[in-house]
């Protein structure tokens, strides 16, 4: 189990680098056209190491978690980091392993346990005195759209648990991202329009992106959930901090008492929640 935990927390750890890479190598005018970007060619570049076509009924379990783990989560992802600082959208966006915990109960008839929902609001805390700061203001549509993403991925997680086991993690990831993908560019076309042509840097930052951010992250990610279940959502609170921990090298700075507070609340909230056995 600490293995499959171990190898799970690369996919958060690399999504801690996404604020870094969008706000300083992409365009942040178009936040749908980059989540499309990002999840599409993903997905072609995994379907060329399994290139087999899903049954009709796979398929339709694909498009459902495309639609709520890649389309509205891309979507809602970028809009938040391209109208707040990137420390208030992690913190709302630290809310997901509390939904994903209370949905369990509704979608696979798994009750929460005390402890889990103590671990969740432990991590929200810990998340919110790790990045945000006096400065932050919060933006009403940035807002609006964490808490949607927040609540889509959710639910993108537990779909992942119910419906993993019919089919291997490379394919569920694959036509998860080709189909989200796929539904999310021609919205990001017609809202947006066409995006600059990228430079140098733009190519760099779309690769790394698109190669360890979404590619290797999303395969770790739903093969870790098809067998840890709901709880390795709590594994995403990592994201944070490693956002965190990267900003401050990039920047200089030295964590404050309540930030090193934050960080082992965060890791505390971590360890819990994971650890806790489903029950039915």
């Amino acid at each position: 189990m600490l293995r499959t935990i171990l190898v799970t927390l690369i996919g958060p750890v690399l999504w801690g680098t996404t604020y870094i890479v969008f706000t300083q190598t992409l365009p942040v005018g178009h936040p749908l056209f980059v989540g499309a970007m990002r999840a599409l060619p993903a997905g072609l570049i995994l379907l060329s190491l399994n290139p087999r076509l899903p049954t009709r009924a796979a398929l339709a379990r694909h498009a459902a978690v495309g639609a709520t783990n890649i389309t509205i989560f891309f979507a809602m992802l970028f809009v938040a980091a391209a109208r707040m600082p990137g420390g208030l959208a992690a913190t709302l966006g630290a809310v997901q392993p509390l939904i994903v915990i209370l949905l369990s109960g509704w979608l696979i008839r798994t009750a929460p346990k005390p402890l889990q929902l103590l671990a969740a609001f432990a991590g929200i805390a810990g998340v919110g005195l790790l990045v945000l700061s006096p400065g932050d203001r919060p933006d009403t549509l940035g807002v609006l759209a964490a808490l949607f993403g927040a609540c889509s991925m959710a639910i993108g997680t537990v779909l992942i648990d119910r419906w993993g086991r019919a089919g291997s993690p490379l394919e569920m990831t694959t036509w998860q991202l080709i189909l989200g993908g796929a539904m999310l560019l021609p919205v990001a076309l017609l809202v947006e329009g066409v995006p600059p042509a990228p430079d140098l840097r733009a190519v760099a930052g779309y690769a790394w992106l698109i190669l360890l951010g979404t590619a290797l992250a999303y395969f770790v990610w739903t093969r870790g959930i098809s067998k840890l279940g709901p709880s390795a959502a709590y594994l995403a609170l990592a994201s944070p901090v490693v956002a965190t921990i990267i900003g401050a090298v990039a920047l200089g700075e030295v964590f404050s008492v309540w930030q090193w507070i934050g960080i082992a609340l965060v890791l505390g909230a971590t360890a819990v929640g994971v650890s806790v056995r489903r029950r039915a």
